[in-house]
């Protein structure tokens, strides 16, 4: 048995919080991380207390929109998205924090990622839009696409 690497155990826990999303294209999750500490969680699905895609089916779907496009025709949040909304929720900072996620960040999320000074993004599954490369480029946030982790959980009983 071989214990994960830091980056892998967040990794994991992102797929875990993905587990809660109600999206029917893509389960998203996503973990903020400072000083290997959870700051806080995030989802992809529609808002709070709001009736969601699993129940309503899928906008997108129906109007033939293709993924990476036209995000504003759908009920959902982005997991990035609701990490930053949680974080604010809480008072709590992002600056200088990792996000951990299942999927790269669209560009509106990465925009609002800059914004909330994170300094690295970590995933392993790619989502079908780049522009967010040059975007963090420019910001200086490090950008580390990994392989994706054994979702199997090990443990000594």
């Amino acid at each position: 048995m071989s214990r994960p690497d830091i980056d892998e155990y967040f990794l994991k826990i992102s797929c875990v919080v993905a587990e809660r999303a109600t999206c029917r294209r893509h389960h998203v999750g996503a973990v903020a991380v400072r000083d290997k500490h959870i700051l806080c969680t995030g989802y992809n699905g529609a808002p709070a207390g709001l009736k969601d895609c699993l129940e309503l089916g899928c906008l997108r779907d129906e109007l033939g929109i293709p993924s990476g496009t036209r995000h504003e025709i759908c009920r959902g949040i982005h997991a990035e998205q609701n990490v930053i909304i949680q974080a604010g929720l809480h008072g709590v900072s992002l600056e200088g924090s990792t996000i951990y996620c299942t999927h790269t960040p669209c560009n509106l999320c990465a925009k609002m990622l800059v914004n909330a000074r994170i300094k690295r993004y970590v995933s392993f599954g790619k989502y079908n839009d780049e522009s967010f490369v040059p975007l963090f480029k420019e910001a200086g946030i490090e950008v580390d696409v990994r392989k994706r982790p054994p979702l199997e959980i090990t443990t000594l009983d």
